[in-house]
């Protein structure tokens, strides 16, 4: 019907310019942090400039509920105070249908926004952080140690000093443990190289120190060993991207990975449930923003008081997002509580405040 194209056409758009109004102002103080890493290696404005602009993908998808909840409560007191809505409720359009039209639009922004986040955002964000790994001449994943990356194998730990962009891996040392947890040799490694054929790493200019009985050791070099490990360049560029910028795809076999060394994969289990439930929250927002419309006509609150509501509610959202994924992980929650809990509280005042209205 031709109110559905006109509501749909006037919702988008303000979902559009609330967005990019969003990214301009993101990226814009972003930008002016990534201004103090300027001259720190070969890390210029040039680079500073493609690593805000590959990151504004992420931070898109990361807005787009926000902006659907603003973006769709604007549209919708907008036409309240012009009278639309309730002349649409005078010809007998129900808050219902209403409803229905709304969610029917707001499904092919969550199907626009999975694929996004699948294909997009995980390309963009291993090229930001690569060009600007590669720039500052730092290894792809420091996870916050200043030892280097440290990665268990099955009976291997593993220590990489340098691991750059290329998949070249710099000052290698592998801690080998036999079944009862005993140090069984310590391999030092000056590089290391990822075979594809061969699905191995070469490693180069070795020193191998074997512990032998009565606490004995055995130094022996090397100049070239094949080391056979499930560890291949493409685990390692998934530790560069956070994991809720990660495909689903990265997210299931880094877990994997995990789970077959008996390590926690709480955070990429709660980072799984919310790439597949996040882009559902645009729905809830959706449903969040309509009593608003009905309210305006009832109530003595003005258009820049609902966009402030709108704004303080998209504030709070994005807040409680991050609050229950980190305390899903200190406290070991299921992690599909933690990654759904802030979308259900949401909906459940969604769909109370409609409640509300249509008693009124």
């Amino acid at each position: 019907m031709l109110y559905k194209k006109y509501l749909r056409k006037e919702i988008l758009f303000s979902i559009a310019l609330v967005l990019v109004s969003f990214l301009v102002v993101f990226t814009f103080f972003d930008f002016i942090e990534e201004l103090r890493k300027i001259g720190k290696g070969n890390y210029g404005l040039h680079q500073a400039l493609i690593f805000e602009g590959l990151k504004i993908p992420g931070l898109c998808y990361e807005l787009v509920p926000i902006a659907t909840l603003i973006g769709t409560l604007y549209a919708l007191v907008n036409l309240a105070r012009l009278s639309e809505i309730t002349i649409l409720r005078a010809a007998g359009v129900s808050t219902k249908e209403l409803l229905v039209t709304l969610l029917s639009m707001g499904s092919l922004l969550v199907f626009l926004t999975f694929i996004f986040g699948e294909v997009i955002v995980p390309f963009c964000e291993n090229k930001a952080q690569n060009i600007k790994n590669t720039a500052l001449e730092k290894i792809i994943a420091q996870v916050g140690f200043e030892s280097g990356l440290w990665i268990k194998d099955n009976n291997n730990f593993i220590n990489i000093r340098r691991a750059n962009p290329n998949g070249i891996l710099e000052q290698i040392r592998i801690y080998k443990f036999d079944d009862n947890n005993r140090l069984v040799s310590v391999m030092d490694s000056e590089q290391g190289e990822f075979n594809q054929q061969q699905n191995l790493w070469e490693l180069k200019q070795n020193t191998i120190t074997t512990l032998e009985q009565h606490n004995k050791a055995k130094i022996s070099k090397e100049k070239t060993i094949f080391w056979q490990t499930n560890l291949n360049p493409k685990l390692l560029n998934v530790m560069i991207v956070a994991p809720e910028k990660m495909s689903l795809f990265e997210l299931l076999d880094y877990r994997k990975h995990l789970k077959n060394n008996k390590q926690k994969t709480d955070r990429y289990d709660i980072a799984i449930w919310k790439k597949i439930t996040y882009p559902f929250s645009i729905l809830v927002m959706i449903t969040l923003a309509l009593p608003f419309a009905f309210m305006s006509n009832r109530m003595a609150t003005g258009v820049s008081l609902k966009i402030f509501i709108g704004v303080m509610l998209g504030i709070i959202f994005y807040a409680l997002n991050g609050l229950f994924s980190n305390l899903g992980m200190i406290h070991s929650w299921h992690s599909f509580a933690s990654a759904t809990t802030p979308s259900i509280i949401f909906l459940g005042i969604a769909l109370y405040m409609l409640y509300r209205v249509e008693k009124i």
